[in-house]
């Protein structure tokens, strides 16, 4: 990793890690500017946060970050990563943010490029993109039936993904959350999205009153109080994604008879004294092109 360049970058991208050193190198080579298509490096900046983790990256593998990339170590004992969204934000230096709260999340080649072409020329742009799970099927389910980090290694090693990062969606499974666009609509929750920054300041933030594992349901307050921003202008992208590696996640990797959902929305529910709901969102516009390698989506949802 070398000196950061002097030029500022457009777009500064928030990625937060915890415990994830067969991830997290994955992650960051998937949004270094020698995978990324249609962009420089000085277009953008990598933030990368450790969430207190008991297993941090080791100086060999942060020296091998690109070179608009920092790293920074958020000692915490939470279990929330809220903290370190916050801390990760007030780093920035571009006009625009864009968070990966999960770190264990690949993109696609063109994520960044398509992502800075959205943000162009709305007043009030909210960006978010579709997301998959590695593998067969919904992680929760396909963990069940033998898929492990082993098999998921083997799968990626097996479409050479460095050289073409769209074939991740020929080894993936749409995410639940992402299923709504197909009508229409917004995905229910982003696992990456793209804001001003002025706009996130005004918000505050994530809310740190969430402090469940994971974060709990954050990402759902947030969007929430999204919609009261005046002029926000919700934008999907189409045709890139993130594609969730397995790693032991709170939520995502959890079964149904031990899923954490009840816990989260009781603390939601306590800390707005209402009962939780997705509140209505503005309808979306969409941005981009479908490659062939996701067609096989296309057709699923439309049965």
């Amino acid at each position: 990793m070398t000196d950061q360049p002097n030029k500022a970058p457009r777009l500064s991208i928030v990625v937060i890690l915890h415990n994830m050193r067969r991830e997290a190198p994955r992650t960051i080579y998937s949004l270094s500017s020698e995978y990324q298509q249609g962009v420089d490096a000085d277009d953008y900046e990598l933030i990368v946060v450790e969430n207190g983790s008991s297993l941090p990256l080791t100086p060999d593998e942060i020296a091998n970050f690109p070179a608009n990339a920092s790293y920074h170590f958020y000692d915490t004992q939470s279990v929330s990563p809220v903290g370190a969204i916050q801390f990760g934000m007030s780093q920035a230096q571009g006009e625009f943010v864009a968070l990966i709260v999960d770190g264990a999340r690949m993109v696609t080649p063109g994520k960044i490029a398509k992502t800075l072409g959205a943000l162009e020329g709305l007043k009030e742009p909210f960006i978010c993109s579709l997301a998959w799970h590695l593998g067969p099927d919904e992680q929760r389910f396909s963990m069940q039936n033998g898929y492990d980090r082993t098999e998921e290694g083997r799968l990626l090693a097996s479409i050479n993904w460095k050289q073409n990062g769209y074939r991740l969606f020929e080894i993936s499974t749409l995410a639940p959350s992402s299923r709504h666009w197909f009508k229409g609509g917004m995905p229910s929750e982003c696992s990456f999205f793209a804001m001003r920054k002025s706009t996130y300041d005004a918000m505050g933030g994530y809310d740190i009153r969430f402090v469940s594992p994971g974060g709990g349901l954050m990402n759902h307050d947030f969007v929430n109080r999204l919609w009261d921003v005046p002029g926000i202008t919700p934008v999907v992208l189409l045709g890139e994604g993130s594609f969730h590696q397995m790693h032991g996640g709170v939520a995502t990797n959890s079964t149904a008879k031990v899923h954490p959902f009840q816990i989260f929305k009781e603390e939601y529910e306590a800390i707005h004294q209402r009962d939780y709901m997705v509140a209505p969102s503005p309808m979306p516009f969409f941005y981009g092109e479908y490659p062939v390698n996701a067609a096989q989506f296309i057709s699923e949802h439309q049965k």
